[in-house]
């Protein structure tokens, strides 16, 4: 071609613009020299004579000798080569014309170096001198300036780029159908190292982009048939998202398959119960693709049911990994299938199959599990296991292995069609502790497929938990009321030792050598009243004076007693929640409770340690996260005692709420600690959940109901302290009802003592008999709660109705709150606990008699 922009025409016998001619000029030049320089010596050789010439001849000879001899190695070696020229540039113009796309090659100002026919061809040129550029053919085109624009600057950038563009007539024509072409550039480095060269290569594509139009095509009309098919298809990946749905489907289900979005869609969202734990039981081994047949009901997006049979199948990769499903779902509906009756009956088993909350199974003779329903997959999914040769393996693996002896023997009596086979209850071999129980029966043989037994199990795990939750309860209730009565009754003795110790006290002086010994009685018999209390206080018995309370206050005044307690060895840490709510509580019972848990805590820290106080708001959805058993969902004030200690075992853990169970040495400890701060937490009603484990420390999370105060409530008065009375004497009738006679006679003469009148009664009805004797010429009855025959609120009944006025002092071991229910509401008197001692007594009537 030439060097300028109209070139000459293609062709074979086109001599390239650019070739290496510096070889062959080489060659030719030494021959032409060899030939010159013969001639010469020859017109020298004729002029002088023969003696002269001969030496010159003889040279002339030795030298073409050498020179032949050394164009013979040139020529071995392919230093000099003789015959026709064929190299390299040759080889790659040939090449060039023999290709079927176009190639244009340009210099850096855009002037052709070389065009093959093919482009020729392609852009319609007859002769070389209309040959155009490719930037020149596109460029008049509207539709193709912004592409050939971009082609230009990468070339001018040296880089390699592809465009494709449609014009709406072929190159070189005004008229025809509308072609597409590829167009390709890319730099080209030339002899010359400062010139580099353009490789434009033009293609017409436009039977492939038919083919591509006409594949496109027929896959949407493939999309469309699917679509609008008479069944429904979903795919769904390894992790349960849909990635496809087709419109019957999404129509059944009331989406909008114009909004559906792969991903967003769960399985779980559209399969009901536990389907979802069906669908992932097919499941083959690497390398196999496993179909399963099922029938269950999805649930419509408004949450209506749709029963459908699905034809689930899902590839399994040579590596186990699970791939995208391929699930067509039929229609079961009413009305949708053509066998009605026997569609209505195989949905209403499927139903009733899959949506029961037990699991069903068929066993084979080898205890190999067949056909299961939903929920059976889903309470034992961990342990069924999808074997390629011998199916979801054998039902004994379901259950813990020292059950497995009793549940293969029940299978083993099913196989030989034994009927009235007891259940087996057996533990689940998980870290969750959980339980079922099997009710297995036998199939006649041949008439279940291979099976011989169907296996009905429901789990039993919450129920086993509220069954030793309320032995549990029922033990301490039992406890509860045995130390309630032991406490009631030891009341009673102490109190007659108490009182008959003051009246020895009275006659004796403290110079007396016996003064001493009803002292240490006296002590020794109050000792045994705080024991009793605390026994009390396990019952749920005591009185309890609750308030509002803002725990972080209350732990912050008891922070230095504890630090006390603790000893130099223990650190304590002490963390408030913020905004803690407040509690209604007994504020000196509370505090009990935390040096009780404190003392314990230092106790099981022997070589030193820390104990962590922790408070904090839980709402009720933080509470549901404990799954502690019996805590109902609530707001609760959190209080957590940790420490560092030693640790329980589980079977101390069951023990530790039980009175006078300890595990310290005899005489270092009551067993009442803990028993008082269950009994003081539950009766505030709270709860309380100890969490421990060997050589890492113990936890107890005391939970606290949340308090709201009522808008209406008035504030409390404060009540100022009684001053002491200094005068326990009177002159007073007084009626003693007392059935415990110890205790009568030491008040009688305690009250007897003070100046009082006292007429004494070993019941209520013989109290209602001397206030009959006495005409009702009683100013006060000081009375016990609980005796035979009448107690004391119904004795207050009877006596109101004929003295409305009459003051009254209930006595009793147990709280006010124990009998304060049975009583008239607004019924005013007074209360003396037990044990009291004679001046307590004193005080107490005169104080009534004084009111």
């Amino acid at each position: 071609m030439g060097d300028s922009d109209s070139g000459q025409g293609p062709g074979p016998a086109t001599e390239p613009a650019v070739v290496d001619r510096s070889e062959r000029t080489g060659n030719i030049g030494m021959l032409v020299a060899l030939a010159l320089a013969l001639v010469a010596a020859t017109s020298v050789f004729a002029i002088l004579d023969r003696s002269k010439a001969e030496p010159y001849v003889l040279g002339l000879l030795g030298l073409l000798a050498v020179v032949g001899v050394f164009s013979l190695f040139a020529g071995a070696i392919g230093l000099i080569r003789f015959g026709a020229r064929v190299d390299g540039q040759d080889l790659s113009r040939r090449f060039l014309d023999t290709m079927g796309d176009g190639v244009c090659i340009t210099d850096p100002d855009g002037r052709i170096v070389y065009a093959n026919g093919a482009y020729a061809g392609l852009i319609r040129a007859d002769t070389p001198s209309a040959v155009r550029s490719v930037e020149r053919v596109f460029s008049a085109d509207p539709e193709s300036a912004d592409v050939i624009f971009r082609l230009v600057q990468a070339a001018r950038a040296g880089r390699a780029s592809q465009e494709e563009v449609r014009r709406a007539h072929p190159l070189g024509r005004s008229e025809g159908p509308a072609r597409w072409y590829r167009i390709r550039v890319r730099p080209l480095p030339a002899a010359a190292r400062d010139r580099i060269l353009t490789v434009w290569q033009v293609a017409d594509v436009t039977r492939d982009r038919d083919e591509q139009e006409n594949s496109f095509q027929q896959l949407q009309r493939a999309v469309n048939f699917l679509d609008h098919a008479p069944a429904g298809f979903f795919s769904a990946d390894a992790l349960g998202r849909l990635v496809y749905m087709n419109a019957t489907l999404a129509d059944w289900l009331g989406y909008d398959l114009a909004e559906f979005e792969a991903d967003e869609v769960r399985l779980a969202d559209v399969v009901q119960g536990d389907g979802a734990a069906l669908l992932e039981s097919v499941h083959g081994a690497p390398g196999e693709v496993k179909t399963g047949i099922i029938d269950i009901d999805l649930m419509k997006r408004n949450g209506q049911s749709l029963p459908v049979r699905l034809i689930h199948r899902v590839p399994v990769g040579a590596d186990g990994g699970i791939g995208d499903s391929r699930t067509l779902v039929i229609n079961r509906s009413p009305g949708e299938d053509v066998s009605e009756s026997l569609r209505a009956a195989e949905v209403r088993f499927a139903r009733f199959f899959n949506n029961t909350p037990i699991a069903i199974a068929g066993v084979d003779k080898e205890g190999r599990i067949g056909r299961t329903n939903a929920p059976f997959m889903r309470l034992f999914a961990d342990f069924v296991k999808n074997d390629p040769r011998s199916g979801r393996g054998r039902l004994v693996d379901v259950v813990a292995e020292r059950e497995r002896p009793a549940l293969a023997e029940a299978l083993a009596a099913a196989g030989q069609e034994q009927g009235q086979i007891p259940p087996i209850d057996a533990a689940l071999p998980d870290e969750r502790a959980r339980s079922a129980r099997f009710y297995i029966s036998s199939v006649e043989e041949g008439a279940g497929d291979g099976e011989v037994a169907v296996v009905y199990a429901v789990e039993t795990t919450e129920q086993r938990a509220l069954e030793a939750q309320f032995a549990q309860g029922q033990k301490m209730q039992a406890i509860g009321q045995l130390a309630g009565g032991v406490a009631h009754d030891f009341n009673n003795v102490l109190t007659a030792i108490i009182g008959f110790s003051d009246l020895l006290l009275a006659n004796h002086r403290p110079t007396d050598p016996s003064f001493q010994d009803i002292m240490n009685i006296k002590q020794n018999a109050n000792r045994a009243a705080a024991l009793v209390r605390q026994l009390l206080a396990f019952s749920r018995r005591q009185t309890l004076r609750p308030q509002v309370l803002v725990l972080s206050d209350v732990l912050a005044d008891l922070s230095m007693l504890l630090d006390r307690l603790l000893g130099e060895k223990v650190g304590l840490d002490v963390v408030h929640g913020r905004d803690l709510w407040p509690i209604m509580a007994d504020v000196n019972q509370f505090e009990q409770v935390v040096i009780n848990l404190a003392v314990n805590a230092r106790d099981a820290m022997p070589e030193g340690g820390r104990l962590s106080i922790v408070t904090r708001n839980l709402d009720a959805d933080e509470v549901e996260a404990f799954e502690y058993q019996g805590l109902p969902a609530a707001d609760y004030v959190l209080i957590d005692v940790a420490d560092t200690g030693t640790g329980m075992t589980a079977d101390v853990m069951e023990k530790i709420f039980e009175p006078f169970f300890s595990t310290k040495e005899v005489g270092k400890g009551t067993g009442l600690g803990l028993s008082t701060v269950y009994g003081i937490v539950k009766q505030t009603g709270g709860y309380i959940y100890p969490e421990s484990e060997l050589g890492k420390g113990t936890t107890f999370r005391i939970f606290l109901p949340r308090h709201i105060p009522v808008a209406e409530e008035a504030p409390k008065k404060v009540v100022e302290p009684t001053p002491a009375l200094s005068d326990l004497t009177g002159t007073a009738t007084i009626l003693l009802v007392e059935d415990e006679e110890a205790v009568r006679a030491f008040a009688a003469r305690a009250l007897a003592s003070r100046g009082y009148t006292v007429h004494e009664a070993g019941s209520g009805t013989e109290a209602l008999e001397v206030m009959e004797r006495t005409g009702g010429n009683i100013d006060l009855v000081v009375s016990d709660v609980v005796m035979p025959e009448m107690d004391g609120p119904s004795l207050l009944r009877e006596l109101r109705k004929t003295r409305p006025d009459l003051k009254i002092i209930f006595v009793s071991g147990y709280a006010e709150d124990a009998f304060k229910k049975n009583l008239p509401e607004n019924e005013k008197f007074h209360f003396l606990p037990k044990p009291f001692s004679l001046k307590q007594l004193a005080t107490t009537v005169k104080e009534t008699l004084s009111s």
